[in-house]
């Protein structure tokens, strides 16, 4: 069956996280073996220390009191649904025994979700993904970065996605998308396909494109502020350089089936 080329996979081409790490933050084991931990003044299990413990080990009590820190945090998920995706989590966590619930996800099991779970398949979008994710930088998405970060990506303001795509796309985290990083993202986002030309030849078209459209103020690079003035423009623009938010097909799915009422709640 012929199918219409697609030279690259880039949405807009083909169409023409102020709360310190303290706050709740995950406390070694030792902490959590001694009753204590970060921002439990009681010597109890609350707050941070709770982070690091698998939901069905909870009482209740210390269960509800997790969920309403997180829910807090967030904004964008009430108290439910947090309850629903701390319960994802642990279950992600449990199908790879080689992870801890005190740690969390690593780089590979994370990416593993991003794609089976939301579709997100170009290996250096996600890994960009899993690095905005992990806000502390330990390597691994602990649970409270996991409920931070899908309050964003399912359900961010325009602004939030705005700033955690510009994260996504800046890959050295030097506050710029340059000419070589729009070229390596974007080449990673081509169909692999024959084709007599020269694929980079095209990708450099591409790159220029970019650049006219979004480089306002003419420096050979995208700044923060380029980047929010031209998806606020154009809407499109949002993920011109790789897909890196589910589609609201593959979002509507995650939610309809992590949500579902539970008779345990």
């Amino acid at each position: 069956m012929r199918t219409q080329p697609l030279p690259w996979r880039v949405s807009y081409w083909t169409a023409s996280l102020g709360v310190t790490k303290e706050t709740v933050a995950l406390v070694t084991e030792e902490q959590r073996r001694e009753g204590g931990g970060v921002g439990d003044q009681s010597g109890g299990r609350t707050g941070a220390t709770m982070s690091r413990i698998r939901p069905l080990d909870m009482s209740r009590k210390q269960y509800q009191q997790l969920a309403d820190t997180l829910c807090k945090l967030t904004k964008r998920f009430n108290r439910h649904e947090v309850q629903c995706l701390m319960k994802v989590f642990s279950t992600l966590v449990a199908t790879f025994p080689e992870q801890r619930i005190a740690v969390g996800l690593d780089r590979n099991k994370f990416r593993n979700v991003l794609h089976t779970t939301f579709g997100l398949t170009d290996d250096m979008i996600t890994d960009r993904v899993f690095r905005v994710f992990d806000r502390d930088n330990d390597s691994f998405v602990n649970m409270r970065e996991w409920i931070e970060g899908l309050s964003i990506i399912l359900r961010g303001t325009l602004d939030e996605k705005i700033k955690f795509c510009f994260e996504v796309f800046d890959l050295n985290g030097d506050g710029f998308i340059s000419r070589e990083e729009m070229f390596h993202m974007l080449k990673s986002s081509l169909i692999k396909q024959p084709t007599e030309e020269d694929p980079d030849e095209g990708v450099k078209d591409l790159v220029e494109i970019a650049l006219k459209k979004m480089d306002y103020d003419h420096d050979n690079k995208v700044s923060y502020a380029d980047f929010e003035k031209a998806v606020k423009v154009d809407n499109l623009l949002l993920e011109a350089f790789g897909s890196c938010l589910p589609d609201s097909k593959s979002a509507l799915a995650f939610e309809e089936q992590a949500f579902k009422k539970n008779k345990d709640d």
